[in-house]
């Protein structure tokens, strides 16, 4: 074989290669080949470098408070001029208050990925090599141009011969070499200058440009985008609420995305959605709900929820599009987020803080102590005096300022979460101004740790339920009550679960707890357990109750009642 002919076969391997990211591959690519990267690199360091001379100039002449709010809408074009990645590192500062300042991280919040569409001409002979057949032969009709344009690639409305709507997303020509440029140079800077750089990440900022790099690349993956839909839409199966675009992967290649047309408006759009009859804050209401489902069930979530991604479909639903920025939670980290929303409500700032360890904002080895009353203060006054006063951006913008007095650090995938949340809210509030995320948040997780099943939601119950030994009487009723503003919560089955781990051996645990908790204090809790009752009683049929216990029973071995008795008696 040929040199010439090795070479070829080199550098296919190479684009196969690199079609997910890979720090060594693009090393690779461009080892001998450095000549390529001289004008990215004089570009880049010539905008960065003049802004941040500029800033050091601020310094120098005492301006830097005055001209921030300057600096940063400068920033904020400087990123915008430069490119799709740069676009896509700025929204990813936008989530980092560890890293940003406020004035900052307000304009950082604002960049948009909107960029002129490329030509049509192109876009077309894209189409035709991805799908290896002419445009006409893959669609009946197609817009002539697109209907939407963003830093990664633009959309065109188009029908199929079978009849069907479709949308079809056309990823920009040659958007692979200048992002693997640019992600070379950031990681050469950040090996280079970052340990040098007063940055609390918890990682090396070399290994955070990887795992950017890494999502990008997912991201520009359409064929992977059509799986994430498909995943998306398996979770959303039986919530009539929620609507995704199916997929057609006749007419779906690494760069062309072929999916089903949604009508309806964006969530902005409060006029037109009214017209039909709808109410923009009931479908917003759908999108933060089934956004912590995507959190806390199922742990699969949409990390770029900004409005040009989120509709109003004419029948009421709300449609989610685009499902490039996708991320997986853990079971355990699920669970302690949810445990961390009723610790905050119940401003128990100890245990508060032990979840932040656990979610890897604190590292195991950090003394809490000290941190707890600046927790308390921070978010003390987040929360004001009740629960409806709470606003998750007031909380990222004095977290922004307390990270860089206590070793706070933000996991990459809760910079994912992070933005979702702000973005939802942020969302919410331009169409009410008196939204409160928690409103809708404190019932969920309320319904959803009193109905649990797995093991783990039952233990964090308990850990909440159960402080220093003693049985938070108030947080059980506290939870009662706002997982009843939860539309479809049931007190029946939660009761037939509760009772059917009560009785279990799972629950011995539980059992000796309630049965001190009934007593301690030398007294007996009957007004507390009064309150709980009337909370409830009104749900609660004798009938109903008989049948909860019954059922219960029955499906409990003989062994495993009697394992009541011994408990009962030891408490005496």
């Amino acid at each position: 074989m040929s040199r010439n002919q090795d070479s070829l076969i080199d550098q296919k391997q190479e684009e196969i290669e690199i079609r997910r990211y890979s720090a060594e591959a693009i090393a690779r690519q461009y080892k001998f080949r450095p000549w390529s990267l001289v004008w990215r690199a004089v570009v880049v360091s010539w905008s960065l470098g003049t802004f941040l001379f500029n800033l050091q100039c601020d310094k120098w002449t005492d301006k830097e408070k005055d001209n921030r709010p300057r600096r940063a809408n400068q920033l904020r074009e400087i990123l915008t001029r430069l490119g799709p990645t740069y676009i896509k590192v700025g929204q990813a500062l936008s989530t980092r208050p560890d890293l940003i300042k406020k004035d900052f991280l307000d304009e950082l919040i604002k960049l948009q990925d909107q960029l002129p569409p490329f030509d049509d001409v192109t876009a077309f002979k894209i189409i035709e090599r991805e799908l290896q057949m002419p445009v006409e032969e893959a669609y009946k009709t197609i817009s002539p141009s697109p209907i939407a344009a963003a830093s990664l690639g633009q959309v065109y409305k188009a029908t199929l011969h079978t009849g069907e709507e479709v949308a079809v997303k056309v990823q920009r020509p040659n958007i692979r070499p200048l992002l693997s440029i640019d992600l070379y140079l950031m990681r050469w800077g950040a090996k280079t200058f970052g340990r040098f750089l007063p940055l609390n990440l918890g990682h090396d900022l070399a290994t955070i440009v990887d795992e950017f790099g890494t999502k990008l690349f997912e991201e520009i993956d359409y064929q992977n985008e059509g799986r994430n839909a498909e995943k998306f839409a398996h979770n959303f199966r039986d919530n009539p609420e929620v609507k995704v675009p199916c997929i057609y992967w006749d007419y779906t290649r690494n760069k062309v995305l072929t999916l089903e047309w949604i009508n309806g408006y964006k969530l902005t759009d409060v006029d037109n959605i009214r017209a039909l009859g709808l109410d923009p804050n009931e479908i917003v209401k759908i999108g933060v709900t089934s956004g912590l489902q995507q959190l806390l069930e199922h742990g699969f979530f949409h990390a770029d929820p900004h409005p040009g991604n989120l509709f109003a479909t004419f029948d009421g639903k709300m449609a989610y599009i685009d499902f490039g920025m996708m991320d997986q939670l853990e079971e355990e980290t699920k669970e302690t987020i949810a445990s961390s929303v009723v610790q905050l409500i119940n401003k128990d700032y100890e245990a508060l803080a032990l979840d932040f360890v656990k979610l890897g904002f604190l590292t195991p080895d950090t003394d809490i102590k000290p941190i707890m009353p600046a927790l308390e203060k921070v978010l003390g006054n987040a929360l004001g005096q009740s629960v409806s006063s709470f606003n998750f951006k007031t909380i990222t913008d004095d977290f922004s300022e307390l990270m860089y007095d206590y070793p706070f650090r933000i996991p990459a995938k809760f910079a994912l979460i992070i933005r979702s949340l702000i973005t939802q809210e942020g969302l919410a509030l331009s169409l009410d101004r008196n939204f409160q995320i928690v409103k809708v948040a404190y019932p969920y997780v309320a319904k959803r740790l009193l109905t649990g099943e797995s093991p783990q939601l039952r233990r964090r119950l308990i850990d909440i339920l159960f402080k220093d030994g003693k049985f938070q009487w108030q947080r059980l009723e506290n939870m009662i009550k706002m997982a009843r503003t939860e539309g479809e919560f049931d007190i029946i089955p939660t009761a037939q679960l509760g009772l059917r781990y009560l009785i279990s051996d799972e629950g011995s645990y539980l059992r000796r707890q309630l049965l001190l908790a009934l007593t301690e204090d030398d007294r007996l809790h009957t007004d507390e357990v009064s309150r709980i009752w009337t909370l409830i009683q009104g749900d609660i049929k004798p009938q109903s109750l008989f049948d909860v216990a019954v059922n219960t029973f029955r499906e409990l071995s003989i062994q495993g009642v009697a394992a009541l008795i011994p408990t009962a008696t030891a408490m005496r």
